[in-house]
């Protein structure tokens, strides 16, 4: 998945205004120190499911009988196997 860089500055700052408002979080770190950390996650989660993209689609295409990208049967097997993948990296 693609996101601009000013879409992800948006995610991180909300996502940080979230943190701080939470009485259980307490900040030990400088703000922008946060703000990159949370940079750095959103930009590895974005790459872990590139990645994941592109060996659901290798395996699709690799099925003998051509299954039609945005059909109904494409659909139901990529998030089926997406969540499969996610499960075996841990993620979800």
């Amino acid at each position: 998945m693609v996101l601009s860089e000013d879409k992800i500055n948006h995610l991180s700052h909300r996502i940080l205004q979230a943190l701080e408002k939470d009485p259980a979080v307490e900040q030990k770190a400088e703000r922008s120190a946060i703000l990159r950390s949370i940079k750095r996650v959103i930009l590895a989660s974005l790459s872990q499911d590139d990645v994941i993209d592109a060996l659901i689609r290798k395996k699709l295409g690799s099925y003998t009988r051509a299954i039609v990208e945005g059909s109904s049967e494409w659909d139901i097997l990529y998030h089926k196997m997406f969540q499969e993948e996610m499960k075996k990296k841990g993620i979800s």
